[in-house]
């Protein structure tokens, strides 16, 4: 946490990265910070998330004394930091609750998903993605616990990460009803699986209730935005299919890519820069992708009837849906990195359980591990530094 606050720190106070009321979006890397904090993004993929915006906003307000100065953005980075900060405590938990893994591993698999592109970017920005990721990682502890346990998650858990998860964006809300597919002697018997759908459709029900109700029950408003934004945002690019899914939407999400500057103009005629990712221009992040996804891969073949595994498996297939499938924001997909990286260390974690009485392929993972892991810190940290040059440049 304190690696990360100095740093948020850092870019909040030497910087107007994090919030520049002339810049409304596209600062870096397609964040939308000004158009989060002010309104919470689109109601249509942000349903309630203008509510939390309100309060963060309001706090920073608050202690910067209603200025929008450097004060205030070092406690918007400061939210964030601390966001991130308890999502790595889960990890923690996860690791050592759930898989039951060494200390020696635990620690190692944090620090190595520490070093990810998307815990690094959203430890000073304040987004959605921020506190989704988050969310989503609690989550999926809570729900482990209840599954290793044996226990049902009840309605008021469901309907409470429902609002919380999906409120801030709204794809992520079928991720919260997955684990329900998995609790036990769930098909034994018609009782059980009646008792879940009434859970799913009360829980669902009160989310659709409270997002039309926000929206004065305007129905056809939400389908033709809906559809607007899918358009919008689904348009294909003359980056190779492939490549875009390895390098932003698979890759972007841990290990950084080339930059490229962009001139943007705002409505009201602000002219600024924009920082955006470009696809990998090296082999070898090729290969370290190419190595992750087959450990991935592994991990999870190993532990193919492990209901907890699963339960990540389709969560990830959710995203690769939405951005691989239907090609939704599939040009900046690695801002989304925060839905779904999260299944990346889990199933590391799950590999190293699954060949625990191995000791030659426990030892051949950590050789393979470290070698990433070095690769890993040289280059985001290296990228990092041609950040914090961008930023000096232009948003000093």
């Amino acid at each position: 946490m304190v690696i990360y606050s100095v740093f948020g720190w850092f870019i909040a106070d030497q910087f107007r990265l994090v919030y520049d009321d002339r810049v409304p979006w596209d600062a870096y890397f397609s964040f939308d910070n000004y158009s989060i904090v002010t309104t919470g993004g689109g109601w249509e993929r942000h349903p309630f998330s203008n509510y939390f915006f309100d309060l963060i906003r309001e706090a920073a307000l608050w202690l910067s004394g209603g200025k929008t100065d450097a004060t205030f953005r070092i406690v918007l980075s400061l939210f964030s930091a601390t966001a991130i900060s308890f999502t790595m405590l889960q990890f923690y938990k996860y690791f050592r609750n759930i898989i039951k893994l060494p200390l020696s591993v635990n620690l190692f698999l944090l620090l190595f998903f520490s070093l990810f592109t998307t815990p690094i970017l959203l430890s000073f920005t304040p987004e959605t993605y921020t506190f989704s990721f988050f969310l989503l990682v609690l989550f999926n502890y809570f729900a482990a616990l209840k599954l290793s346990q044996e226990k049902r998650i009840g309605l008021l858990p469901l309907t409470g990460f429902g609002i919380l998860i999906g409120g801030l964006t709204i794809t992520n809300l079928v991720k919260v009803y997955i684990p329900v597919l998995f609790e036990k002697n769930l098909f034994g018997k018609w009782k059980n699986i009646g008792k879940a759908i009434l859970n799913a459709i009360i829980s669902a029900g009160i989310f659709i209730f409270l997002y039309l109700w926000r929206l004065d029950f305007r129905i056809q408003l939400i389908i033709e935005q809906t559809s607007t934004q899918y358009e919008k945002f689904s348009k294909p690019k003359v980056t190779p299919l492939w490549d875009m899914m390895t390098s932003w939407f698979w890759g972007g999400s841990m290990l950084f890519p080339n930059f490229i500057v962009r001139d943007y103009k705002s409505k009201t005629g602000f002219q600024y820069k924009g920082l955006f990712m470009d696809v990998y221009s090296s082999w070898v992040s090729y290969l370290f992708i190419a190595i992750i996804t087959v450990l991935i891969i592994w991990g999870f073949v190993a532990n193919y009837k492990n209901k907890l595994v699963q339960v990540l498996g389709l969560s990830l297939l959710c995203d690769v849906i939405i951005h691989c499938v239907l090609k939704f924001g599939l040009h900046t997909s690695y801002i989304y990195g925060g839905h779904f990286i999260f299944v990346v260390p889990m199933l590391l974690g799950w590999l190293f359980y699954s060949q625990r009485g191995n000791p030659k392929t426990i030892s051949a993972l950590w050789t393979v591990l470290i070698i990433l892991f070095a690769y890993l810190g040289f280059n985001n940290i290296y990228r990092l530094t041609e950040f914090i040059t961008f930023a000096n440049q232009y948003y000093r």
